[in-house]
């Protein structure tokens, strides 16, 4: 897993993942009583189990009614965009993974208040989750506001890069959209840099203003609300799955 929280708090520890390695800590503050409830008693009705070596899971079935399609966003921070874009597209089954457990609370709490029934939480490592998801049967995916990593040492614990984009192509529906957003601009230019040359995906961007400009339908957040105080310019990238050969 990445730590790309979209609303993620200033001292959060980083999440990411390397070979077999995932880094960072799983749980922050102490989590207060209704936090606490929740994890006891919500979290294990949405919770998709880590799926073993060689285990398929269909997403289709994690949810109690027909889905348009499942989307899946891969480190969702304290959970404010996963949660708007449940609300705006209920007829779509969204799917987070998050291993940070300040998060999930979040999230649980988010989902509770607004009765989203159409939410299913992987509270770890996304690696086994796609893994174990069929091919092309995510119709959108995000990962945004990912930990930088700016040491050169650590550059291969950020999850968008050679590792993970076969992984997310293979479960991507041909035309889907792969969502990546930072304010950092050396995570910008190192998930340009592998993406753009990866065989499966296509930059959609013709014009500054398709970088620059959040889309109306990729909802704000307090992290980036944050970082463009504090004078850091987030870049909002979309690229789709190229159709299979």
């Amino acid at each position: 897993m990445t730590d790309s929280k979209t609303d993620r708090p200033t001292d959060d520890a980083p999440q990411s993942e390397t070979g077999n390695r995932l880094f960072g800590r799983r749980k922050g503050r102490p989590l207060r009583k209704r936090r606490t409830s929740l994890i006891e008693d919500l979290l294990p009705r949405l919770q998709i189990p880590t799926p073993k070596s060689g285990d398929s899971l269909d997403p289709a079935s994690l949810f109690d009614t027909p889905k348009r399609e499942v989307w899946l966003e891969v480190g969702f921070g304290m959970g404010h965009h996963l949660a708007w874009q449940a609300r705006h597209n209920p007829d779509v089954g969204i799917v987070g993974a998050e291993p940070f457990l300040n998060g999930i609370a979040g999230l649980l709490g988010m989902i509770a208040d607004d009765d989203l029934s159409n939410v299913r939480i992987h509270p770890d490592d996304a690696r086994p989750l796609l893994d174990a998801l069929p091919d092309a049967s995510v119709g959108r995916a995000f990962v945004l506001f990912a930990d930088p990593w700016p040491k050169r040492r650590h550059a291969d614990r950020r999850f968008i890069g050679p590792e993970n984009l076969p992984r997310l192509a293979r479960v991507l529906k041909d035309g889907a959209e792969l969502r990546l957003a930072s304010d950092d601009m050396g995570l910008v230019r190192w998930m340009l840099e592998h993406t753009v040359k990866h065989p499966d995906f296509e930059w959609t961007a013709r014009r500054p203003s398709d970088w620059r400009i959040r889309p109306d339908d990729w909802p704000a957040t307090r992290y980036e609300e944050k970082a463009i105080i504090a004078g850091r310019k987030p870049v909002f990238m979309r690229f789709v799955r190229r159709p299979r050969g």
